[in-house]
């Protein structure tokens, strides 16, 4: 369903009920679904991105392959090429899917357009990401300690996720992020 489409028949909605701000349950489960699917496909590109931008730097596998030897197999990482990537880019879609969600759930602050809180809560969560990462993922886990200039660029790549994760979801958000909300629209006359 287009977006047009979609604020059409949530003014049709508000119009029918008389009032524009009550928009039932099932059209708020709606929402929140819409919004995870847009969650799920910005998680899914910006892996991908993400992805492309630290192989050619680190040369190695996303950690991701040693999680899958240590805990799956109990071998060499470099032998999962695959393994490793699918689950990174589980964890990329999955991650994606909870940003959508919990954007499309977070009320305040509403005077910034979609895009830019894109953009702005998709680079903190993408650091959240990376901060979890480190301390959980790669010290508790899997008892990896990073170089420096590693720890940049690991920290670099979830930062490059997060502003493509954001910038999908609030690109993709406009007009159908909160049907409460009323827009003004200029047809051109």
């Amino acid at each position: 369903m287009a977006v047009s489409d979609r604020l059409r028949r949530l003014r049709s909605i508000t119009e029918t009920e008389g009032h524009t701000s009550g928009v039932d349950a099932h059209s708020r489960e709606e929402h929140v679904a819409d919004a995870v699917a847009r969650g799920i496909q910005g998680g899914f590109v910006a892996t991908l991105l993400m992805t492309a931008f630290r192989l050619p730097l680190l040369r190695s596998l996303p950690p991701s392959a040693n999680f899958w030897s240590q805990y799956v197999t109990g071998d060499d990482p470099d032998g999962h090429p695959i393994a490793g990537l699918a689950l990174h880019l589980f964890y990329g879609v999955s991650s994606g899917a909870l940003f959508g969600g919990l954007f499309s759930l977070y009320t305040a602050g509403r005077s910034i357009e979609p895009e830019q809180r894109g953009l702005v809560w998709g680079s903190v969560y993408g650091m959240v990401l990376s901060a979890f990462g480190v301390q959980v993922m790669l010290q508790k886990l899997l008892d990896i300690r990073l170089e420096a200039d590693e720890l940049a660029l690991f920290h670099a790549g979830h930062l490059v996720y997060g502003l493509s994760l954001g910038a999908w979801v609030g690109s993709r958000t406009e007009g159908v992020e909160d049907p409460e909300r009323e827009y003004e629209y200029d047809d051109g006359n």
